[in-house]
This record gives C-alpha cells, structure tokens and sequence, in this order.
C-alpha cells in the first residue's frame, strides 16, 4: 500500500521524539487514525471519553515530563472540544500540539457536515495554527508546529483536511522552492542567559537590599539547589507561587509556602514586610498579595521578555532560563544575616502547627482538611500529586507536603474545573509505576467522570480521592466573602461516586468520618488498579484565607443579613476556626 499523508505527519512526529497521543476519534480522522494503526508499535494512542480529556491530559504530560504533549479530535465538535484543555496549556505556557481534521478539501466553506473552520478557531489559543495542504507541505507544518510550541511554549495546531489525510504521498505539485528535507527536527538545550553588567546590576540591588523575599513559580523547578543557595546566602524566604509549590520542599527551613488566599499568612507577612522582591519563573497574576508599590526594589528573573514588569515593577529584568541565571548571580551576592528568614520560620512553626491541628479534627460532619492531611502522610516521596480546580485546591495546597521527587500541578491561570483526573492520566501514562493521585472536588469530577473508564481501560494506577460536599464550594465562598452576596446555583445533586467507581470497573470506597480516613486512604492507594474514594465532607467549612482582611469580613457579614443559607452553622464553623487558630 502506497504512503500517504497522514503516515509522513505520523512518522514525523516519532521522529521528534513523540511517543504518546492522547484523542478521541471520528469520521473526520479516519485516515490520520489508520496511520496511528500501522505505527502502533512506535507511538502509543490512549482513547480517553471526552475531547476535552485529550487535551487536558495532553497538559498534564507536558508539565511532568517536560515534553510535548500531544492530542488529537475529529473534524467539528470533537476539535471545538479540545479547545478548553488548550486554553489550560496556553495560560500556563505548555508545549503542546493539537491535530485535528476538517471537511473534504474541496468542500470547505460550503456549509457540508461538521464544516467548521478550526484553523479560524483556533487562532486566539495558538502560537502556530497550519491546514495541511498536501504532501509536500505536510512534514514542514509539523516541523514548524513541534519547534514553535516548544519555542515559544504554547500550543500549536495541525489541521488535515478528511481527504488529505489519505491523499498519497507524490512530489509531482511539490514547487521548486520547497527543497525536499529541507526541514530539520531541532533540539537545543536552553542557555539562555543576559549580559554579565545586567546581572552584576542585579547582584547590586540584591546586595543593598536587608529584608528580601524570594518569590518562585513554575519556571524555577529545576532549580530546587540554586533556591535553596540563594534564600541561605540572603538570609530570606522563599514565597511559592502554587504552580511552583515542588520548587522547594515544604518543610525546607528556607520556604513559607504558598500567597494568596489559599496560602500561608507567613508568606502574606514575607510580601508586607519585604524590602527586596527576586521573581523567578512567576507570572502569578494576583497583584495585590505582592509588595505594594514603592515598598520593594524588584529582581525579576524570566525566560520570557514579555513578562518582565508584568505584575510588579521591575528594577532589574534578567531574561534567560532561571537555572543558568541564578548560577552565574549567585557568586556575586555577599552571605547576609539570616534575621529576616529566622523571622518567618518562627511563623512557619505557629501556621505548621495550626494546619497540624485542622487536619486531625474529629468534628461531623468530616473536615476536608482531615482528608488531604491524612494523605499527605501516606504519599511515596515520589508521588505525582494533581489537583482540580476549587476549594480542594486550598486543601491540597496546604496539606500535602512537597518531599523528595515528588511533582504537582493543576490548571493555573485558567482555573478550569475537570483537569485534575486527565492530568493524572497523563502522569499515568508518562510515568509507569509511580504513584499518581488527584484531589477533586464533586463539581469537577462530574464534568468528566468517564475518564475513569479510561483509568480502567488502560489499567492505570491511579487514586482518584473526591471531597465530596454537594456545592461548588469555592463558588460558594466567593459569592459570600469576595461579593457579599448569599450563595446562588452552587447546589449540587448528590452523586456516589464510589458507586460509578464500580460501575466503570475501577474500586470505590467512601471515607465518612475522621477515624475512618487513613485505614480506607491507606487501602486504596495499596490496591493493584485504578481507584475512587469519596470523602463526605462539611460544606460549611470555610478554606479561609492564610490573612482575613477587613473587606472579606464585612462582604462576609453583608453575606449572612441578606439571608445566607445555614448561616448559623457558618458563624459557628468559623468562629471556631478562629478560637482554636487565637489558641
């Protein structure tokens, strides 16, 4: 049989090194997937429930593995599907390339079935966005497409017409210009780095600063040792945005964990107090938990120019891969009195204490934290923790300690719900024989609970652990603290997740009280295949923020007149929180 085209796009991608698909088929990719058939052998498709999954899950390997991460859907709604878990990928700056299929070639914009034109939609979430027109171009707009989403750390999109796909592979319209394997693969380690005077100016500022707080994200996680040097040699704490919460250990003497209102109050006191901000790796887009303006002079250290003063204003700007900066910035620093950082980790004893306290309460109904806490002792130091979107993100960002090679991730800027269990898929996937395991919430889980067919389909080890409180808490939350308003369309039908769990083949158990939390947790992580566990909750258990303010207080009050619901089990929810957070 002759080659077509859908098998040079196929075995260029295994040339890059492409070794995994996540998609869904369909009628417009027939031919793409008869080609994924024939090289089976070389590059792994998993089958997930819902486009959207793909996508996701396409993320998730991306940001284990440092790799691009690959999905694919049909011509239509299966390419209008993907767009959600792309958007993830784009606000978080991953490497990631989508192939989808359209119409027949020669029917496009002809109002013909599934007809909708992906390239045009695709154009807001992509860095690359190419319709393959045939076999001469095909290996060029994949060597485009891979080197521009790992260059610019984003999403590329490859879209084949259902015809091309299968059209055979012929020089006869190849134009003269388009030399044939003129197109090569690419791949350079980053060294990035400034000018050595920029970097010396940096060193300045940091030299005159007394009380200097280090602020890490994502872009810093290959730099746990540069971190750890810098934050002993200044004498200051390390901050961690949540996309960088495997930066540094949790318990390592030199970090105050997370900032915002689903961190620590000791990193808010780091931020108010600081005189000198180094940014690494961070575009954390809540401004108003940073130094304020005036207060601090600002190092900022980002592989990307265009996020330079993005959040905060910048003394010096230093554009290069954080691991190489911070090697050569580092000699030039003079060691300082470790005053400040002594300060914070005398806070980081109260917050470890009070969290300790929150997570083994044996109130009923059972407190979230109790879940994540328990975990969080039972985790191998080289557990892949996912997260979704929603209160669960406060518990799992305060609960589960980051140790040895552990890794985390959930969706960052986008805040979408759903990605928790497709990451975890990807993680599976890339990593066989790790312990994979996401924290969700009720509202999540629901909007693709299929995958945990895909969990069983593919015998993955993963444990799916579900708080379950029948509100979209964080919704919940924000009506009442950020707008002062009572809760609205935040209920939702009670589903037994441990039930659906079983019905898809996986095992399901339900955690309902406190004592009962580490024997169940304890099994399900121990068992051989793919599993579910519901942990009934309080929904009246506030994730409070590491710092109340004023405002919150007020909206909150504002909240409980205007006839909030259970407003005196939240009152006494919350007021005991606070006594026992005062003792």
């Amino acid at each position: 049989m002759a080659k077509q085209v859908s098998d040079l796009i196929v075995e260029r991608l295994i040339e890059w090194g492409v070794d995994t698909m996540f998609g869904f088929p369909g009628d417009g990719v027939d031919g793409f997937f008869e080609a994924l058939r024939t090289h089976k052998d070389k590059l792994k498709f998993i089958q997930v429930r819902h486009e959207e999954a793909a996508a996701f899950a396409a993320v998730g390997y991306a940001k284990y593995t440092g790799r691009l991460g690959v999905c694919c859907a049909t011509s239509g709604p299966g390419g209008v599907h993907l767009l959600n878990g792309l958007y993830d990928a784009k606000c978080d700056q991953q490497p990631v390339l989508a192939i989808t299929g359209h119409t027949f070639s020669d029917l496009i914009g002809m109002d013909y079935q599934q007809d909708v034109d992906l390239d045009k939609l695709y154009m807001d979430v992509s860095v690359f966005n190419e319709r393959v027109m045939g076999s001469s171009h095909a290996v060029n707009v994949v060597d485009m497409a891979v080197r521009t989403a790992y260059g610019r750390k984003g999403v590329s999109h490859i879209c084949i017409p259902k015809d091309i796909q299968e059209w055979e592979v012929s020089d006869k319209h190849r134009n003269s210009a388009n030399v044939a394997q003129h197109s090569a693969d690419w791949s350079v380690p980053s060294s990035a780095k400034p000018a050595q005077s920029l970097i010396q100016k940096a060193a300045d500022v940091i030299n005159d600063g007394s009380k200097i707080a280090i602020f890490v994200g994502r872009g810093a996680l290959r730099c746990r040792e540069e971190v750890s040097q810098l934050a002993k040699t200044v004498g200051g704490p390390v901050v961690k945005a949540l996309l960088g919460k495997a930066v540094l250990p949790d318990r390592s003497p030199y970090t105050t964990g997370g900032l915002g209102l689903l961190g620590t109050a000791p990193s808010v006191d780091a931020m108010e107090e600081c005189d000198t901000l180094i940014m690494i790796g961070t575009s954390y887009p809540y401004m108003e938990f940073l130094p304020k303006p005036g207060q601090a002079k600002c190092v900022q250290i980002e592989i990307d120019p265009t996020r330079i003063g993005l959040r905060h204003q910048v003394d010096v700007g230093l554009v290069g891969d954080a691991k190489n900066v911070l090697t050569a910035l580092l000699p030039l620093l003079k060691p300082k009195k470790d005053k400040f950082l002594k300060k914070s980790q005398e806070r980081m004893k109260s917050w470890f204490e009070l969290m300790e306290e929150r997570g083994t309460r044996k109130d009923m109904p059972m407190k979230p934290q109790v879940v994540t806490h328990t975990l969080n002792k039972l985790l191998n130091d080289d557990a892949i923790v996912s997260s979704d979107s929603g209160t669960i993100a406060t518990w799992t960002a305060r609960h589960v300690d980051i140790r040895g090679t552990m890794q985390f991730s959930l969706s960052g800027s986008l805040a979408t719900m759903a990605n928790g269990l497709p990451y975890s898929i990807g993680a599976a996937v890339a990593y066989p024989g790790r312990q994979v395991v996401c924290v969700v919430g009720d509202g999540g889980l629901a909007m693709l609970m299929g995958e945990i067919a895909t969990l069983v389909k593919y015998k993955l080890q993963v444990c799916v652990i579900v708080i379950k409180n029948n509100v979209l808490g964080q919704i919940k939350w924000e009506q009442m603290i950020l707008e002062g308003n009572p809760e609205f369309g935040v209920e939702l039908e009670p589903i037994d997740f441990a039930m659906v769990a079983t019905a898809c083949g996986a095992k399901g158990f339900t955690i309902e009280r406190p004592e009962d939390a580490e024997g169940v947790l304890r099994e399900a992580l121990a068992h051989k295949g793919p599993t579910v566990v519901q942990a009934v909750v309080d929904p009246n258990e506030p994730p409070m923020p590491g710092k109340i303010t004023t405002e919150q207080t007020l909206h909150f009050a504002k909240a409980l007149a205007r006839g909030q619901k259970d407003a005196l089990k939240i009152v006494k929810t919350i007021g005991m929180d606070k006594l026992r957070e005062v003792i």
